[in-house]
């Protein structure tokens, strides 16, 4: 494989953008902030991977900042339709929630109305997401290489549904089947929760998604495992195989979640997000809500994730145009 879907994630800690214009977000977040609740816009559906660890972590950012956080789920067109909401805000309150689909987005959309590059500032790295391929109740594959060996006999046949286009589960997808060299049919969704749905049902093969997308399906009997993401055995499911184990070595593929402001958040707003985010994720409980649904905190400095994504963001340009990924 030319290129790790998950190079970006080994790639998130070091230095970054300095300079954030002010204006004229400034003017308006001028004194003391947060003046009323913060408008949190996560671009997937509810109970996915980002929502969900969204959810977790704001209750307790708000009794930081002393105001609430509304989370707001606008889905589509692969998360740019809350991308483009979040980077006309200038209200001083409004922030985006986003995932992979921000770095991958550039290379793949067409007509987007604001630019990745400059439309945002990025404030922290928040969690990884390990991703997984699991199958429908009644498939007959118990083991990743009888997943192959099925696709291998019915060739563009298997279903497999993603969180998205553009998102780490279509990535990551597209790369293990050239590593596989198999064909499969992907079907995106808007948010891995709802391709979760669909396999409980029967109408998907199979997903590849995230642990915690796919998690209580699985845990509900009504679809199983066969691989992780990670190179190494998740903590909270240690029972599930890597792929890399199985006859993929060094394949990678996570998802994550980060947090976002418009473009020219001023430098204490940034700072003030970030101290109550970290303070968050080192809370015992809250730490330990997030491992067990599958979430790996990371919490990483606004300077760090700046590079993170601008490295990210050229990787998967890449990664797209060598696999000559495209959009369906």
């Amino acid at each position: 494989m030319a290129l790790s879907p998950a190079t970006l994630t080994r790639r998130a800690t070091i230095a970054a953008a300095a300079g954030l214009a002010l204006a004229p977000f400034a003017a308006r977040a001028q004194g003391a902030w947060p003046q009323r609740p913060i408008r949190l816009i996560v671009p997937f559906s509810a109970g996915g991977a980002a929502d969900s660890a969204a959810r977790v972590l704001t209750g307790h950012m708000g009794e930081r900042l002393g105001q609430r956080f509304v989370v707001e789920n606008r889905t589509g067109a692969s998360g740019s339709l809350g991308g483009a909401e979040t980077a006309r805000a200038t209200d001083g309150h409004t922030f985006l929630w986003d995932a992979s689909s921000h770095i991958v987005n550039p290379s793949l959309l067409r007509g987007l109305t604001f630019d990745y590059a400059t439309a945002f500032t990025p404030i922290s790295l928040v969690v990884t997401f390990p991703s997984a391929i699991a199958v429908k109740a009644d498939f007959p594959a118990r083991t990743l290489g009888e997943f192959v060996a099925a696709a291998k006999a019915q060739p563009g046949k298997l279903t497999v549904g993603t969180q998205g286009n553009a998102t780490a589960g279509h990535i990551g997808l597209v790369a293990f089947a050239r590593a596989a060299g198999i064909e499969v049919i992907h079907v995106p969704y808007r948010g891995g929760a709802a391709a979760a749905q669909d396999l409980a049902t029967g109408a998907l093969d199979a997903v590849f998604t995230t642990l915690v997308s796919a998690g209580p399906v699985v845990d509900s009997n009504r679809a199983r495992f066969l691989a992780v993401g990670t190179l190494t055995r998740v903590e909270s499911r240690p029972d599930i195989p890597t792929i890399a184990e199985q006859g993929f070595a060094g394949f990678e593929s996570n998802e994550w979640a980060g947090l976002f402001g418009p473009a020219g958040t001023p430098a204490p707003v940034v700072t003030a997000l970030y101290d109550a985010l970290a303070e968050a994720i080192a809370q015992p409980a809250l730490r330990e809500r997030l491992v067990q649904i599958g979430c790996v905190p990371v919490a990483s400095r606004p300077d760090a994730f700046a590079r993170f994504v601008t490295e990210g963001r050229a990787a998967m340009a890449t990664l797209v145009r060598e696999a000559n990924i495209r959009t369906e």
